[in-house]
């Protein structure tokens, strides 16, 4: 894959936050993005209580838009703060559209609370572009070998068909959480078809949870069909609600 062919995200800046032309939508909520991520995904998932209580040497999860990348690196903060120190962290995500390097670390200057974070991420994020990666994914390991970053880049969907954790040394062969972001239903439904709720569905266990900012008719419905059990509860910032949830049914 050359870098140069990699379809990247059309952006602009407004007020000092990262805008999607092509879709017409913000990058993470106005109000206060990191706070978001930990309140939706962080706190949606239950990961800070299932973290201190792991018994897997791997933990593992997906999200459908990698974005500028502050879900990963919340996620790394509290991993690092509240994980054993031998286990790792894999997290998967997918993305059609990555921002390139530039856009990528202007947006994450906005949060200067995560720089330790950032500066080792952003050193590492042009061999996820790479012309090494095989069947558009790329793998990185990071902050002492305790997190492993794969980068997936295609349709959500599609991505998660040809995805086989097994692939990976020493990774579960199930997802543990799901990140379910991405533009809103209403702007990106090319992505929140019922395929991508199937794909879900195949590589979760009884124990795997999921969290998105919407709680879209359609999203719900998705999610039910394929026997994830469907919570809702206040949202974040201007959003009324959100969903959460957890898979039923074991491999």
């Amino acid at each position: 894959m050359d870098e140069s062919s990699i379809a990247k995200s059309s952006i602009e800046w407004r007020q000092g936050q990262p805008y999607a032309n092509a879709f017409q939508d913000v990058y993470f909520s106005s109000d206060n993005g990191l706070l978001e991520t930990e309140y939706v995904f962080l706190q949606g998932n239950q990961l800070s209580a299932r973290w201190q209580h792991l018994s897997t040497k791997t933990f593992t999860i997906a999200e459908t838009g990698f974005g500028t990348g502050l879900n990963f690196l919340c996620a790394v903060k509290l991993w690092l703060a509240s994980a054993p120190n031998d286990a790792v962290l894999h997290f998967i995500s997918l993305e059609k559209y990555p921002l390139n390097l530039a856009d990528l670390t202007k947006a994450l200057q906005l949060w200067p609370e995560l720089q330790a974070l950032s500066t080792p991420f952003l050193a590492e994020y042009a061999q996820l572009l790479s012309t090494s990666a095989i069947n558009n994914t790329q793998t990185v390991m990071l902050f002492d070998n305790r997190v492993r970053l794969t980068l997936i880049i295609d349709d959500a969907t599609a991505g998660l068909k040809s995805l086989n954790l097994a692939n990976f040394n020493n990774a579960s062969t199930t997802i543990d959480a799901w990140f379910l972001d991405g533009f809103s239903p209403a702007k990106n439904p090319d992505m929140w078809q019922v395929a991508l709720f199937e794909q879900m569905a195949r590589l979760s266990n009884l124990t795997t949870t999921f969290a998105t900012f919407t709680s879209a008719g359609a999203v719900r419905r998705g999610l039910i069909a394929n026997d994830f059990v469907v919570k809702k509860q206040a949202g974040f910032g201007k959003k009324r609600e959100m969903l959460f949830g957890q898979f039923l049914h074991d491999k």
